[in-house]
């Protein structure tokens, strides 16, 4: 029982970890992955500007998660690591092409379309990284007692190339959502006309998965219509939440577009949860086969919950500190 107790509260921490992650620094990425169709120079420097301030600790949740991740789950990483470790190169590749354009690109002068480059690049590869790689959880890990026994590119398929294609998309929309709040002028007007168009995009990747997960992980469907449950309530409110973007969006409102977009990934992110629950490794393993021993869950537990009132102070600190707009010829570089 005490082993049941400890695992739920760290799958709970970890899936907190995860959201905050995919929130925070999704928006982020998401800035990157625009940068190609970015009207001019000034605006990619305000696009830029507008999350230097709180990228790398954004970041911060990523780690916790992972570490989070090999404290209470060491199962997981035995038999994800052999399958996804392409995968997750690939994504680690990718923040480090943009963690290093940020420090290079306002100091370079002739290189600097090369430094535009990196930082698209990098930013585009670690989100359809990281979209191909939740695509693979829906899909399941071939294993042999303990270890897995797939292929090395067995995460990547048509399936996962579509939620990779889809998080790039939902990304995008969270950073040009992210771009209306904090530019103004010409730059907040083509983010207004883009949001529309990448909304789209992502209800029709939505639409596409929904229909294809059955095919791919046939307990998806009974699990969702085998009888009615209050977890309808996720799609409905990602449904409702796209209604909203695209209103308010429409009015041209500021904040209001950035808030709908956080809430429809949060309702999409728990509808996948939900998808797999309680398989932390799918489909044979559950969170409590997972899991570590109750007394190195509870050790560990202590310090993690120590730190995260910390993080989440510093994380409220730094983003009120650098609030309001980003202007052409201001920053912070």
């Amino acid at each position: 029982m005490e082993n049941f107790d400890l695992s739920m509260i760290w799958a709970v921490v970890i899936a907190f970890a995860v959201i905050m992650y995919v929130l925070m620094d999704g928006f982020d990425l998401g800035v990157g992955i625009l940068f190609p169709f970015a009207p001019d120079e000034d605006a990619r420097d305000v696009m830029m500007n507008s999350v230097a301030p709180v990228w790398d600790g954004n970041e911060t949740w990523l780690v916790l998660g992972g570490a989070g991740l090999l404290a209470a789950f060491p199962l997981v990483y035995s038999i994800l690591l052999p399958a996804l470790y392409i995968g997750v190169f690939l994504m680690l590749a990718g923040l480090i092409f943009r963690g290093v354009a940020f420090e290079f690109r306002f100091k370079a002068r002739s290189s600097r379309y090369l430094w535009n480059w990196a930082f698209a690049g990098g930013s585009i590869l670690a989100a359809f990284a990281q979209g191909a790689v939740a695509g693979s959880y829906i899909q399941g890990y071939e294993t042999t007692g303990l270890a897995y026994s797939g292929g090395a590119f067995d995460w990547l398929t048509p399936f996962t190339v579509v939620t990779g294609l889809g998080l790039v998309a939902g990304y995008a929309l969270l950073g040009c959502t992210w771009l209306i709040v904090k530019s103004e002028g010409y730059i907040q007007e083509w983010a207004h006309n883009l949001a529309p168009w990448l909304l789209g995009a992502v209800l029709l990747v939505f639409v596409i998965v929904s229909i294809w997960t059955p095919a791919v992980d046939p307990a998806a469907y009974e699990r969702w219509f085998g009888d009615v449950r209050w977890i309808w309530i996720f799609p409905i409110l990602a449904g409702f939440s796209a209604i909203r973007i695209f209103i308010t969006v429409w009015r041209r409102k500021q904040a209001q577009p950035f808030l709908f977009t956080m809430l429809m990934f949060a309702a999409t992110y728990f509808s996948l949860l939900w998808t797999r629950w309680p398989y932390v490794i799918p489909p044979n393993f559950t969170l409590w086969d997972a899991a570590s021993a109750p007394e190195s869950q509870l050790f560990l537990l202590l310090g993690v919950l120590f730190v995260i009132p910390f993080i989440l102070v510093y994380t409220a600190w730094a983003y009120w500190v650098f609030r309001g707009k980003v202007r052409v010829g201001e920053g912070y570089h």
